[in-house]
């Protein structure tokens, strides 16, 4: 997920495309500005700590892009392309290492296991919405 703070700065193609040339896909991708209701939902391992009501405030304050990406080893990749969670921590070449300064708005989200990854994709997407390559053929592909 590109969060408010990635879009409003105008770094949604720089994370698409950061993703893209590392070989994984996008299968699903949405811009809106979450629901209080999907944000509980999404962060509700965080419900108990201190931070979890500036975080719903913050993910639902504007427009993010949400989105579904597949691959061999996808959710590990994701979180080495967006780098650790505190930008100072975040290694150079890293989304949050290259442009991020705060924590608290440090412009994308990953899913942290396979099972988070499922969980949080029934909430933002239907599975009609999430496109199944493997089920298309080669001439979808114009030059």
């Amino acid at each position: 997920m590109v969060k408010p703070d990635g879009v409003q700065r105008g770094l949604v193609g720089e994370v698409v495309s950061r993703i893209e040339k590392r070989g994984l896909k996008i299968v699903a991708l949405r811009m809106n500005t979450i629901s209080q209701d999907h944000a509980r939902k999404h962060y509700a391992e965080h419900a108990q700590k201190p931070f979890f009501k500036s975080l719903i405030d913050f993910i639902t304050s504007g427009p993010s892009v949400s989105m579904v990406v597949e691959g061999k080893n996808a959710v590990a990749v994701m979180r080495s392309i967006n780098g650790a969670t505190n930008p100072a921590n975040a290694a150079t070449g890293s989304i949050r290492g290259d442009l991020a300064l705060d924590t608290g708005r440090n412009v994308v989200h990953a899913s942290d296991s396979p099972e988070s990854a499922k969980r949080e994709i029934d909430i933002h997407f239907k599975e009609s919405e999430i496109i199944n390559y493997s089920r298309m053929d080669e001439t979808w592909i114009y030059e």
